[in-house]
This record gives C-alpha cells, sequence and structure tokens, in this order.
C-alpha cells in the first residue's frame, strides 16, 4: 500500500480514538482543515515538520505515525 495512504490511515485512526474533528486536529497542529483531510486521504506528501506537529496534536510521538510504514 501507498505510504501516503498508510499515513493518513494512522492519523485517522488515532484521530478517530481521541475523538477529534479535522477542524480540531488542524486547529491544534496550527495547520489548515482541508490539509489535514488531504493527509488523510493520502493525497499529499507529508513534510517532517508537519508530521512532528501533527503528531504533537495528536499527543503521540511522531514514530507512532509512521510505524504501519514498512
Amino acid at each position: 500500500m501507498d505510504p501516503k495512504a498508510l499515513f493518513g490511515r494512522q492519523v485517522r485512526l488515532l484521530r478517530s480514538a481521541l475523538g477529534v474533528s479535522q477542524e480540531m486536529l488542524a486547529e491544534k497542529a496550527k495547520c489548515h482543515r482541508t490539509f489535514v483531510g488531504q493527509v488523510e486521504r493520502g493525497e499529499t506528501n507529508v513534510s517532517l515538520e508537519n508530521i512532528v506537529k501533527l503528531a504533537h496534536a495528536l499527543g503521540v510521538p511522531p514514530s507512532k505515525l509512521l510505524d504501519k510504514i514498512k
């Protein structure tokens, strides 16, 4: 499977487990709501800076967002 899709799936799973909307996650990560949607759909190649922002907003280490990618 595409690494972007795997990454996006992991973001969506963690976000859903927290009961947080895409908009709320975007606000916490200081990014745009549409960006979160693109990430979750695997439509964008996420920079290291944005991986760290999303991870911190989700309360997990950045490696947690990457651990499904082999």
